[in-house]
């Protein structure tokens, strides 16, 4: 099987491993996003005791915040850096209910078909060369009527100055080179592959960012990013 991934991309995420869970350092909008896309995945799917896939899960942020509210969370990614620094938060931070593997989410998706109650997705699909595979990995391994949440950053004029020129050039928000304009998918692109993978959209929340405040807020406006929610039906 071809490997989903694109070289370039593991190494750049793997060179900053060691800043993961810094929250002043290149991942603090990591760690600021957190708690909204958390809550979010929440409001419509309580994670307490469900069996939870988070692909592309990185350092962990989200797979460790996932745990610490009773789910039982695989993490998987294909950087092995973020996989170590991953694990080592986890033992130092006593999370429990949380492991992490190193595989691709269509070889994992071979293995454990409807192995999940929840998979989530999020920040990786502008990073792989075939977004929709993922899509379609992630709704073969969630559970009839389980849940799939996916976010990643649409693709307009609007989110080239914002994500790419203001975050990474102007407010240095993000490192220089953090995203391809070309891997940005928009919403209907998007929606397209969930239906293409039997998935039904249930809600999509945009997130904004206000410069002044330095705040992130989840609403309506999809713009720049854009969180989807869908399940599997029974």
């Amino acid at each position: 099987m071809t490997i989903n991934a694109d070289p370039q991309e593991l190494a750049k995420f793997g060179e900053l491993a060691h800043h993961w869970w810094d929250p002043e350092s290149d991942f603090k909008p990591l760690h600021q996003i957190n708690p909204l896309r958390l809550g979010w995945i929440q409001q419509l799917c309580p994670l307490a005791g469900k069996r939870v896939l988070d692909v592309g899960c990185g350092g962990g942020i989200l797979s460790d915040s996932m745990a610490r509210v009773g789910a039982n969370v695989l993490g998987i990614d294909l950087s092995t850096k973020p996989l170590r620094v991953a694990e080592l938060h986890a033992m130092e931070a006593g999370t429990e209910g949380v492991e992490y593997r190193e595989v691709a989410v269509e070889a994992l998706a071979l293995e454990q078909p409807a192995g999940f109650d929840v998979v989530t997705c999020m920040e990786m699909l502008e990073h792989v060369p075939d977004p929709a595979s993922v899509v379609q990995a992630c709704a073969t391994l969630v559970k009839p009527g389980g849940w799939v949440f996916l976010s990643t950053l649409n693709r307009n004029a609007k989110a080239f100055l914002l994500a790419i020129v203001g975050a990474e050039y102007v407010l240095n928000m993000l490192p220089k080179g953090t995203h391809e304009y070309a891997r940005f998918l928009r919403p209907s692109e998007l929606a397209q592959f969930c239906r293409d993978a039997g998935l039904e959209t249930q809600a999509s929340r945009g997130l904004t960012y206000n410069p002044l405040t330095q705040r992130y807020s989840l609403g309506s406006d999809t713009d720049v990013n854009y969180l989807l929610a869908c399940r599997r039906p029974l």
